[in-house]
């Protein structure tokens, strides 16, 4: 049988999605019962960061341990991938030892290519492309507070970053709209803009994106290795903060996310993770039960 990976969306179907998005709401029942889940005991997880992450490394490494598996922490000082060893070399010796690896890097053709020689299943923990994880417990955290996210409609606020990439793939797989608005230049991708016509709206007045979404979503406007932009994106992004009186335009029972850190005062206001339409402490803490069905999905 040939190893299923997870490096986008697009490795699962729509029917996979939503197994996955249940799943993690069973396992978050029986996490919060006290219900032991040792799905993979005796597994072995490793976790490659040439990214820092806190979010990332606490919900991996939680939940490995939670199905009675164990995870290891690999940085790039402590692999030979960071002293220029070649990447399917790297991918063949530590695929033999374990059941799952999953890397957090920085170009989307190093999973990729890790991924080709890997004899086991491997997850993107984020690239500068794509950041599926993230959408598997925003999509779990929709479904848990309004039901199913099919023909609603979604607002990215900002640059058009990997996680607005990775929110282009849900919507084709969830079928709901996608509207983005950012300023001339930080559009998403431009190959899944021309994939998806008709499913993405490209926009520039956050007003006009947010009138009557169930869903606003936005991250930093500079993300990591982006710092040196950080002064001039500010400047241009200025008129891209998501505060109270902008959601006062979504949808009456519209949802806002942030996939955090966040930083506050500059892409939302400073008590805007306070609000009503705020879930994103929910959407933090479903990391963790997302990517445990992701795993079972994947070792299964």
């Amino acid at each position: 049988m040939k190893t299923r990976h997870f490096l986008t969306l697009q490795d699962l179907t729509p029917e996979e999605f939503r197994q996955i998005i249940s799943r993690a709401s069973e396992l978050k029942k029986m996490q919060h019962e006290g219900t032991p889940h040792k799905l993979l005991e005796g597994k072995v997880m490793a976790m490659i960061f040439e990214k820092s992450s806190t979010r990332t490394r606490v919900s991996f490494e939680a939940g490995m341990a939670q199905l009675g598996g164990h995870a290891m922490f690999l940085s790039s000082n402590d692999t030979q991938l960071g002293r220029g060893e070649p990447i399917e070399d790297s991918a063949r010796v530590i695929s033999s030892m374990v059941d799952i690896i999953m890397i957090r890097t920085f170009g989307h053709d190093i999973v990729e290519k890790f991924a080709e020689y890997s004899k086991v299943p491997v997850i993107n923990a984020l690239t500068d492309e794509y950041h599926p994880c993230q959408l598997l417990a925003d999509m779990q955290t929709f479904f848990e507070h309004r039901g199913d996210i099919q023909g609603k409609t979604v607002t990215w606020i900002g640059d058009g970053n990997n996680m607005c990439n990775s929110y282009i793939n849900a919507a084709a797989l969830l079928d709901f709209t996608l509207n983005v608005a950012c300023p001339q230049g930080y559009e998403p991708d431009s190959e899944l803009l021309a994939k998806h016509q008709g499913r993405v709206n490209v926009m520039r007045d956050p007003k006009d994106a947010v009138a009557g979404s169930h869903l606003v979503v936005t991250d930093v406007f500079a993300s990591m290795g982006q710092e040196d932009e950080q002064e001039a994106r500010l400047k241009l992004f200025a008129d891209y903060q998501v505060n109270p009186a902008l959601m006062s335009l979504a949808d009456k029972d519209a949802l806002f996310m942030h996939c955090l850190p966040a930083h506050r005062g500059e892409e939302i206001s400073e008590e805007m993770l306070d609000t009503e339409w705020s879930v994103v402490f929910d959407e933090a803490e479903n990391r963790l039960h997302a990517q445990k069905a992701l795993m079972e999905f994947l070792a299964s």
